[in-house]
């Protein structure tokens, strides 16, 4: 689709209104709250059918998905992107890949996608080899970056998001010693276990790119797990979904991460035994905890 068409499309889907449907189109009163919403709600109709222009943004969101899950990573861009913030101290990510050698078999074979290659492993062996024993070389830290379903979604929000936090955890950035970012492609969330153990982090915090919506192509995925080791299972972990500027913001996703990694640093533990509480102070949180079978 050309640039022009792509402008024409998405006024129609503003207006709810194309040429083909003007003045054809029954309004639906459910349309309002798409005020509040990017559900497809209220769509309206041209006789028994869906409007030409809902038809239509219907498909473009449905190409931008397909895309999102087969658009590769383009690790060394984002590699120098990560490099510039300036609490990296320029640091360079390490760059692996996961034992899935191509998309297709990535997503035939999630399996493969949760272990590191070889060529991996050495890596990050050869890194903390470089750092001299291993009692003296253990990071607080590790910072995993995986392309996951959604590449776009990594490219887009990695590098904001992980500045945000940085620039949070910067008054207390000497009790956490960070290992330099890993970056993975064709990865999976649990290859953060692996890493995690073989940098012998105490937490590992895995950004991946999460499986798209038809009104969210570019999720960012974040999934923190204490002492990580391989064949953890999800119950060990605390995920925090849909970082983004149109989802969670940078910011508030940060704060809620970095509430995580000092809870799980305090109780040495992630996972169903460690809530975020950084929204206790919500209506429905203020509200007196009472049984409602009981009658006031």
């Amino acid at each position: 689709m050309s640039t022009p068409d792509v402008k024409q499309s998405n006024n129609a889907v503003d207006t709810g209104i194309s040429h083909q449907d003007n003045g054809k189109v029954v309004a639906n009163p459910w349309r309002d709250l798409r005020r509040f919403t990017d559900a497809r709600i209220g769509l309206g109709r041209a006789g028994i059918s869906l409007p030409t222009a809902e038809l239509l943004a219907f498909q473009l969101s449905h190409a931008q998905a397909r895309d999102a899950v087969n658009f590769p990573l383009d690790i060394d861009a984002l590699a120098a992107q990560l490099a510039s913030i300036p609490l990296l101290d320029k640091v360079s990510p390490i760059k692996v890949h996961s034992q899935a050698d191509d998309r297709i078999t990535y997503l035939q074979r999630p399996d493969l996608g949760r272990k590191l290659s070889q060529s991996g492993r050495d890596s990050l062996l050869s890194h903390m080899n470089s750092q001299g024993p291993t009692t003296h070389s253990q990071y607080d830290l590790a910072i995993v970056v995986v392309d996951g379903l959604s590449s776009l979604a990594v490219q887009l929000n990695a590098q904001a998001f992980i500045n945000e936090l940085l620039t949070l955890l910067k008054p207390q950035i000497t009790q956490w010693k960070i290992a330099p970012i890993t970056l993975v492609e064709q990865g999976r969330v649990a290859i953060g276990d692996d890493i995690g153990q073989l940098l012998n982090a105490q937490v590992v915090m895995v950004l991946i790119g999460e499986r798209p919506g038809l009104s969210s192509p570019d999720s960012l995925g974040l999934y923190l797990t204490w002492a990580p080791k391989t064949g953890l299972n999800d119950a060990c972990r605390n995920c925090i979904s849909n970082i983004r500027p149109a989802g969670l913001p940078y910011k508030e996703a940060a704060k809620r991460a970095l509430y995580l990694l000092t809870e799980a640093k305090k109780l040495k533990l992630t996972g169903v035994n460690l809530k975020d509480r950084t929204q206790d102070d919500v209506i429905e949180h203020q509200q007196p905890r009472q049984n409602f079978l009981i009658a006031e």
